[in-house]
């Protein structure tokens, strides 16, 4: 017992420096792009990130066999003077049972953990289908809107959005409602 004890100890440490290190370089993200493939128009993806100077990489490399998941690359490829790498995750099965259950085991300790719940809150959505339906998509893009200072870095707003969906759900159900399909 004692020895399974001091095996652990070390990866928990390590497991309490990663949530820290993330409460301060990661960001747990939900991108929302127009998509021709999904049924309303826009297309909802949860996303994992944290970023590291390219000197330093093997921080994100440690993350990155901590949680058994992601991919790293880097950050903004088409800025010269961006020298830091991101590790990603938007594997929606890796989000759920890996980075998630991470996160709410080693918790973090800013207001970050906030956008954290928010983050596992649509996976879980995402889960039970609701960001097919046009009510639990508008509830997610609502939530999403919500975290990472509120959308100011987003292309477009979330009136914007929301405006296209109730749009282009009454252009599908006057398709349908003249074709006589439901």
């Amino acid at each position: 017992m004692i020895a399974d004890n001091q095996q652990e100890r070390p990866r928990e440490s390590l497991s309490f420096y990663i949530a820290g290190f993330v409460d301060g370089e990661g960001s747990f993200h939900v991108a929302v792009q127009k998509s021709k493939n999904v049924r309303l128009g826009w297309q909802v993806i949860p996303e994992f990130h944290v970023s590291q100077n390219r000197e330093r990489t093997v921080t994100l490399e440690i993350i990155q066999k901590v949680l058994d998941c992601g991919y790293i690359k880097p950050n903004h490829r088409t800025k010269a003077t961006d020298r830091t790498n991101v590790l990603v995750v938007r594997n929606h099965q890796d989000l759920k049972e890996k980075v998630i259950p991470f996160f709410r085991r080693y918790k973090l300790l800013s207001s970050k953990n906030d956008d954290f719940e928010k983050f596992a809150g649509i996976v879980e959505s995402m889960d039970r289908g609701k960001h097919l339906e046009l009510e639990g998509l508008r509830r997610i893009l609502e939530i999403a809107f919500s975290m990472n200072a509120s959308g100011r870095y987003r292309k477009r707003s979330l009136n914007q959005i929301v405006d296209s969906l109730v749009s282009s759900e009454t252009i599908r159900q006057a398709r349908c409602n003249k074709d006589g399909k439901i």
